[in-house]
């Protein structure tokens, strides 16, 4: 079974030393807050602080392979990111669309026509209830995104089998929680 690659720590306050949680400048340190004044395991906070670091440098790599995955189809981030929410959530009526992203309904109903005008969704009666609209994907136009993702889907699966399925679990817990509490802190940020 294959066992996990170990990053290389550097030394405290040598070069390539991860930045102390808080970092510097205006930018949060990271998907991790700092520990309380009373936890002071110097282990876990080295560890913490690395998290905290490689969580900003995720973010970072992340908004900007998406920026670029988006400007190559015409659409700015938010716009790639909802076609992403509506191919796996399926269709979805505008008030959905604001409480999936978090964005105010009238920034939806901006998002939903720029989508509309470009061809990527459309707007169609809710089966079961005439009153209400939903938007949906149009697929023909989503054919060219696979590419898109296939090289770096590659990558990602070679990166995984340097895991155990039971490390990739706790991955997957851990990016699960994370993502929960973004969500609610989007949500909080657009009030």
């Amino acid at each position: 079974m294959p066992k996990s690659r170990t990053p290389q720590e550097p030394e405290p306050g040598g070069e390539g030393a991860p930045e102390p949680v808080g970092g510097r400048g205006p930018e949060p340190a990271g998907d991790c807050a700092p520990q309380p004044a009373g936890d002071r395991d110097p282990e876990r906070a080295g560890v913490m602080a690395r998290l905290a670091a490689s969580g900003r440098a995720n973010s970072a790599v992340t908004v900007m392979f998406h920026s670029a995955v988006a400007a190559r189809q015409g659409l700015n981030a938010t716009e790639s990111k909802t076609l992403d929410l509506l191919m796996r959530k399926g269709p979805l009526t505008a008030k959905d669309l604001a409480a999936e992203t978090g964005l105010a309904p009238a920034s939806v109903t901006g998002l939903v026509d720029r989508l509309e005008t470009k061809g990527y969704v459309r707007r169609v009666k809710h089966p079961t209830d005439k009153r209400r609209v939903l938007v949906e994907i149009r697929m023909e136009k989503m054919a060219g995104m696979a590419e898109v993702f296939a090289d770096w889907a590659r990558e990602v699966e070679e990166l995984c089998a340097d895991f155990t399925t039971a490390e990739l679990e706790t991955v997957i817990r851990f990016l699960d929680g994370a993502a929960e509490r973004q969500h609610r802190a989007a949500a909080r940020l657009s009030r």
